[in-house]
């Protein structure tokens, strides 16, 4: 593998920003120094003014592989991913056929390592009744488990409590929910049809979307989900926080790598408010729902540290599959590519610190998940890193778009900031707008006992 040498960048990297060289061999991280010029490498970059991040770790995508293809893949997602400065992303199980057993997870693996610009994992999905095969996971290989604990893309609702509890108390590793009551959904859904079921699409509120996939209803199972992590001891972490309600759940008078329950804020839920439905309608219907004045104590929750990781939960549909008409359109918006940026846009704005940035979406996934040498600028850690240029622009354009469903919910927005390049696993796979897909990346390892 070609060497590496980045000369004159602004380290970001465990809460300080530090102006240093960094060399990269065998797709490590070799050196790290004030001044490494004197050093041979196959490949100089010049970091002059620009910052160098740990690669973004994505602990909730939705790539679409096997079975959903036409909205995405592990060759095009990976590929938007790596654009947008994200070198690791953890898959989830709701593909076609859901990933339910050994097998057909490691179909998974087996796609994703001929394919993928990006390193990668996948979780295990449960089931009603896949008890034995669930544990039958070798958790040093897989990022975690997956629970619905409320239905929604891909229908794998788990919500026999009898198999929950005994899965709360005898899986070894980390459980990652999806935590929505529901019978609350299912019942405002009754009423809000029962409304609108016959109007027209054009007086159809796209915000009902917030009033059936309501707080009371992700309080109710996420409150669940602790309640029974705590009885077991279970390492819990629930995906995409979006309720005020919730935030009461979680603590933040202990250090991360010390905690048993942990929480994920995404992107949208930290960008958008229901009031952007006017603007985007069901382009930004997604499951849990974003909601009505919650998005500040949201942030303020990442900012203070009861909710630990930011992710996307990238989840494309086509176009048409988002049809205005609110009762047939698909839930989920695709992120992953913009993901970096909009934080950045956030730090511009004053309202985070670029080391804040970094500790949300690099260090602490690679500390929640136990992530084997990745997610932070170290000696002996992993190459994953990206270098990112604060006086330039990005656009987004239908043209610059790269994932397979063509359209974002950023369309038309400036962020103020660029990825230039991003070095996956000691490769450099982006650079200025050209891809280097001569090797792909690499499977995820954990640090567990």
């Amino acid at each position: 593998m070609p060497t590496l040498l980045i000369l004159n960048a602004r380290i970001v990297n465990e809460g300080t920003i530090t102006e240093k060289d960094v060399f990269v061999r065998d797709g490590f991280i070799d050196k790290i120094a004030g001044d490494l010029s004197h050093l041979t490498a196959d490949k100089i970059i010049d970091g002059t003014g620009k910052f160098l991040l740990p690669g973004v770790i994505d602990d909730q995508v939705h790539f679409r592989e096997p079975g959903l293809t036409h909205k995405g893949n592990l060759y095009t997602e990976p590929k938007a991913a790596v654009a947008g400065g994200t070198t690791s992303f953890m898959e989830m199980p709701n593909t076609v056929p859901n990933a339910l057993t050994q097998e057909l997870l490691q179909d998974k693996y087996d796609i994703a390592a001929k394919s993928s610009l990006a390193n990668y994992s996948f979780f295990m999905g449960t089931s009603n009744d896949n008890y034995d095969e669930v544990m039958r996971t070798d958790v040093k290989n897989i990022c975690g488990l997956k629970i619905f604990m409320g239905s929604s893309t891909g229908n794998m609702l788990v919500d026999d409590e009898a198999t929950l509890s005994k899965i709360f108390a005898n899986f070894p590793a980390l459980i990652a929910t999806h935590c929505e009551d529901e019978a609350t959904v299912r019942a405002r859904n009754e009423k809000y049809m029962e409304m609108y079921g016959d109007a027209k699409t054009e007086d159809i509120p796209y915000d009902i979307h917030a009033l059936i996939r309501n707080e009371e209803g992700c309080y109710k199972s996420s409150s669940f989900a602790v309640e029974l992590a705590k009885r077991h001891d279970t390492r819990l972490h629930i995906l995409h926080l979006s309720s005020s309600e919730e935030l009461s759940l979680f603590r933040n008078d202990i250090p991360l790598a010390e905690k048993r329950i942990t929480a994920e804020v995404c992107v949208h839920h930290l960008w958008f408010d229901a009031e952007d439905y006017k603007r985007l309608g069901t382009k930004i219907k997604c499951n849990p729902a974003i909601k009505h004045n919650h998005r500040e104590n949201l942030f303020a929750a990442m900012l203070d540290n009861r909710l630990d990781i930011i992710a996307t939960d990238h989840a494309p549909h086509t176009v048409a599959e988002k049809d205005p008409n609110y009762w047939k359109a698909h839930a989920g918006l695709p992120l992953v590519q913009h993901s970096l940026l909009a934080m950045l846009d956030f730090a511009k704005q004053g309202k985070i610190s670029m080391e804040r940035v970094v500790e949300k979406m690099s260090h602490a996934p690679a500390i929640c998940f136990q992530i084997n040498r990745r997610g932070f600028i170290r000696e002996g850690y992993y190459a994953d890193l990206t270098l990112v240029d604060l006086m330039q622009e990005t656009t987004v354009t239908k043209e610059n778009i790269l994932f397979k469903c063509g359209w974002s919910p950023f369309e038309g927005h400036a962020f103020p900031a660029a990825v230039t390049h991003t070095i996956v696993s000691g490769h450099l796979a982006y650079e200025n707008g050209v891809f280097n897909e001569s090797k792909q990346g690499e499977r995820m390892t954990f640090d567990r006992g």
